[in-house]
């Protein structure tokens, strides 16, 4: 007990020499970091652009079919939506590419027409007709030249509402680093010129965003330039061109 009582000041001083040092530290974090709140700060912003030829085609196509009751609205849009799966596959275009993104089924009203007066207006009535069905598909071509002899295969199995054709590029995350490495190295230059110009110095980056989307080639389609219902025609052409991925970065830095 003695011995233990012996090295107790020599510990002591130990520690307050430890707690010092650390309150010195934090005081200098405090210089950098004001308290949590950063007074003085700069912020720059950069671009990067990459451009790419798109490896994909989607588009979707439609297809909608009424009858007397729900049964036969259904039996005849499923006959043409299978006559257009058919198609697509014999044209190369697996099952993980084809996808369902839309259908409804829904009773179809007529209104009779009333007759107004100055006096009076009778409520219209509605009558039941039918029901429709509404069958979207949404399509990927991976063979972008091929995308025009999809197409004219749906149309020509009876398909009218083909839309939404766009080219897109299947793996962007490599091209959007590109685009924001860009973009950081440009601003990281601006703020080292800025930085001598108004004579302080950088000192740390104290906040990042980043903007900029991969733009997609849109095409709007016309169904009556497609044979519909075993018509014969021509495959479209349909020029892919380039895409642009663009990335816009701000970056703040404490300075002094």
């Amino acid at each position: 007990m003695e011995t233990i009582k012996k090295y107790i000041p020599a510990m002591a001083v130990v520690l307050i020499a430890f707690l010092a040092i650390q309150t010195i530290n934090g005081i200098k974090a405090y210089d950098y970091i004001g308290s949590g709140v950063v007074q003085n700060t700069i912020s720059v912003t950069g671009d990067g652009e990459v451009f790419a030829t798109p490896d994909i085609a989607t588009f979707t196509w439609t297809v909608t079919e009424t009858g007397a009751n729900v049964k036969e609205a259904q039996t005849k849009a499923t006959t043409k939506v299978n006559a257009g799966i058919e198609s697509l596959k014999q044209n190369g275009i697996e099952d993980k590419d084809i996808k369902t993104v839309n259908f409804n089924a829904n009773p179809k009203y007529e209104y009779n027409q009333v007759i107004c007066t100055s006096f009076s207006c009778p409520p219209s009535k509605q009558t039941l007709v039918g029901y429709e069905v509404t069958q979207t598909i949404s399509v990927k071509v991976r063979a972008v030249d091929n995308a025009g002899k999809v197409i004219d295969g749906v149309t020509s199995a009876g398909v009218s509402e083909v839309s939404s054709l766009s080219f897109t590029i299947d793996d962007q995350d490599v091209l959007i680093t590109e685009a924001r490495a860009e973009a950081i190295k440009k601003a990281k230059a601006k703020a080292k010129v800025l930085a001598k110009d108004l004579d302080v110095k950088l000192v740390r980056i104290v906040s990042f965003t980043e903007g900029g989307y991969p733009t997609p080639i849109m095409y709007k389609m016309d169904s009556t330039a497609f044979g519909v219902g075993g018509e014969a025609s021509m495959a479209p052409s349909l020029p892919t061109g380039e895409n642009k991925i663009t990335s816009n970065v701000t970056i703040t830095y404490e300075v002094r």
